[in-house]
């Protein structure tokens, strides 16, 4: 990512301040809390704020969150500490044009609003056997094509070889949940 990128994404973080104690999981896999475990290992990619991360912290998993904001993860910091679950939440700046951080296998993987096509192999190797994966990204159904949105039905083939729990496409915003 260029640095010019790094310096919007920290801008968009510094005027939006540090988000509220209070954490849910994020639409559109709120209708789907049973399907998330209580327990392993989770890794979110482009964590923001940490909304998610901490969530699934505050269910039981111990999670990394990586973002390219140092302000983004600053937040996320701040807000696993804010609600006790700082000792299970490690957060990092990572460049995810570099690819996946090196790591083991993990129960939870999520990508909310986030996509990266070049990263969806390693992302199907990095999951347990069993594991969840929760995908959002921006989509053209509903919207206009646009650089960073997903062509209608890219989620489900490009994880294919995954069992689909539920999946959606609409209001410019597709969104998978499947298991390994």
């Amino acid at each position: 990512m260029t640095t010019q990128d790094r310096l919007r994404w920290d801008a968009r973080y510094e005027n939006q301040g540090a988000p509220p104690e209070a954490v849910a999981l994020p639409e559109p896999f709120a209708a789907h809390e049973h399907e998330f475990p209580a327990t392993g290992q989770a890794l979110e990619l482009a964590c923001g704020a940490g909304v998610f991360s901490v969530w699934l912290a505050r269910r039981g998993l111990h999670v990394w969150g990586v973002d390219v904001s140092p302000v983004a993860i600053a937040h996320a910091r701040d807000l696993a500490a804010r609600n006790g679950v700082g000792e299970i939440c490690r957060f990092d700046v990572v460049d995810l044009d570099g690819g996946l951080p090196a790591g083991p296998p993990v129960d939870v993987f999520v990508c909310h609003r986030f996509r990266d096509p070049r990263l969806d192999r390693a992302i199907i190797e990095r999951l347990a056997p069993g594991a969840l994966l929760a995908v959002s990204a921006l989509s053209e159904v509903g919207a206009q094509p646009g650089r960073f949105r997903a062509k209608p039905g890219e989620l489900t083939a490009a994880f294919a070889q995954l069992e689909t729990i539920a999946s959606g496409e609409g209001d410019g915003e597709a969104w998978l949940l499947a298991r390994k």
